[in-house]
């Protein structure tokens, strides 16, 4: 494989990984911190859907970001029952709800 066509998926790099913990998850270490995962897999699906309105026939992605989606909104749901005023203000801070 030639070095020049790498894989092009630097748009999450890790220090923007630690900057989304670090202002989502309370600190860069709390990985598993569920507003942390649901700002991680906003900003994965906001970078998916540029590309795919680019390339509006690249179907295997489409699938990739529905899993995601429902993935989010899992997360979201688990996160309204068990904190309700933490959900409000993740939506808010994402700008999710409209």
């Amino acid at each position: 494989m030639d070095a020049s066509k790498s894989i092009e998926m630097s748009y999450l790099t890790k220090e923007k990984k630690t900057t989304i913990f670090a202002n989502h998850g309370g600190k860069a270490e709390h990985t598993g911190s569920i507003e942390g995962q649901i700002a991680l897999l906003t900003e994965r699906i906001s970078s998916i859907s540029g590309h795919l309105q680019a390339n509006k026939k690249d179907y295997s992605t489409h699938r990739g970001l529905m899993q995601l989606v429902g993935q989010r909104k899992r997360l979201l749901i688990y996160l309204q029952k068990n904190n309700l005023e933490g959900y409000r203000a993740l939506i808010e801070k994402l700008g999710l709800r409209k």
